[in-house]
Order: C-alpha cells, then structure tokens, then sequence
C-alpha cells in the first residue's frame, strides 16, 4: 500500500495511492494512518489533480546514518565504521517532492545524497532485529542533503545537514516493501551520479533500527535515513536532483538560491 500526503483544494490530508483503470487515483483517508485505524473517506481524486506532500511529518526526528556503504566512505576518505555512525537532522529540515532546496549562503559546497529512509510506526526501546519489521510503517526515499564545506570545518554535522529543506522526503510511504536489495540512483539534471544497491550497505535496516533503539527511544513518524552509495557531489541553484529507488519511485526537487 502507498500511503501519501497531498494537497488539493482544502487542507492538507492523507491518501492511498492506486489506480482507477488506467488513471493514477489518490483516495482519502480519515486522519493520520500513524495514529488512527486506516479508514477511506469513499472519495477518488485524480493524482495529477493534487500536489503531494512529504508523505510524513516527523513530529520527533529524523535519524542518520553516516558512511553505510563502504565505496561512500572510501570516496569520503575514512574508514567504514564498525558500528553505524549515527547523526540527527532536525525535523524542520524536511520538505516534500517539488519543493526547492535552498542553497543557503554560508555554504559552497552542498551535496545531494540519494537514500532509503524507514518510518517508524510505533513506540519502541531496544528492538531485537528480528522484531524490527513490526515496528516499521513502511519506506519512503531520502535526500541527505549536506552542506560539505561546512561539515569539514565544523568538525561535526549538526549545521552542515541541518539546514531548513535539507531532508526532501516522498513521494509517499510504501507499507509492503522489502528493503534487502533495491537499486538507488541519484540524477543530476538528468545524468546518473549514484548507482547502487541496498545490499551493500554495510549494516542493514534491522541492524540499524536495533542499534538505534538501543539508546534512544523511537516514535511514530520518526525517519531513519539509511545512508548513501558512493557518487555524491555539488549541487548548484538551478540544477535538479531525482532519487529513484525500484518499488518506491522517484523523489524530485530543484535548488534554487536561499534569499
């Protein structure tokens, strides 16, 4: 099932994304599904007819997870961690599919990175592994936008990954996916800069929620961004950046400069 959030004529809702025949369909649903029983309004809207927002509001945080694959972090110049390396992006940070990321003017160097992101569905502490599948909601796909010359001259990331529109999230949440060998790409107006596979992270998703879990407790709607393949590079205003990863589609945003 893949679960959205959208905007038409009125407020702000949720729906579930299908089709009609032939034509794309988004149906309504009563409330936020993370916290209430899933229930359809009876009404089908068009998809093309309604904008979509990030499919989730983290109303706690947003979860990192740094140098997950081994060729990012050999083209960052470290080492692979030998446990995952953890960070927070605020939740301020995050917008949807076709909203601009702002190029803010204290950075020069601002990098796309393309990745799978969980939603967690539930409370929960100290997660074995093998119980992680029934706390997740579902997946939806990632930008960990990050400022580089900034996260090199701070000495830690707080400010580099914490820029408003810097966690582009969308376009919906799939429910029924298995995260244990997709394909993610990264384009950049058009050209594909990362290529890789979900096998080769070096921790896998029920690795990472147990480690997290360990030490902080975990929250409906919170995100947690798997990390990134190697090819990440600049970005600039006027350029356009897709994220595809099979099963879940495309997250698309443009960079435009911060006023």
């Amino acid at each position: 099932m893949r679960v959205a959030r959208f905007a038409g004529d009125d407020d702000p809702r949720f729906g579930v994304v299908g089709q009609d025949g032939d034509t794309p369909i988004i149906a309504p649903i009563k409330g936020d599904p993370l916290y209430s029983p899933l229930e359809l309004t009876g009404e089908k809207l068009e998809l093309a007819s309604v904008r979509l927002l990030t499919p989730v509001i983290p109303r706690s945080k947003v979860i990192g997870v740094g140098k997950n694959f081994a060729g990012h972090a050999a083209e960052m110049g470290t080492e692979v961690p030998t446990e995952p390396l953890i960070f927070l992006k605020p939740n301020t940070s995050v917008i949807g599919p076709g909203e601009p990321i702002f190029y803010p003017a204290a950075s020069n160097e601002v990098h796309f990175e393309g990745e799978l992101a969980v939603v967690i569905g539930r409370i929960c502490r100290n997660v074995e592994a093998s119980d992680v599948p029934k706390v997740i909601y579902g997946y939806t796909i990632a930008n960990d936008v990050s400022a580089r010359d900034l996260q090199a001259r701070d000495g830690q990331w707080t400010r580099a990954k914490g820029f408003d529109t810097f966690c582009p999230l969308g376009p919906w949440i799939e429910t029924d996916f298995d995260p244990a060998d997709v394909r993610i790409q990264t384009t950049l107006n058009g050209e594909t800069k990362q290529d890789g596979r979900t096998s080769d992270m070096v921790f896998d998703v029920s690795q990472i929620v147990q480690f997290v879990s360990s030490f902080m407790t975990l929250l409906p709607g919170d995100v947690i961004l798997t990390g990134t393949p190697e090819g990440v590079g600049p970005m600039q205003p006027g350029d356009q950046v897709s994220v595809s990863i099979d099963g879940l589609g495309t997250l698309t945003n443009s960079v435009v400069e911060d006023e």
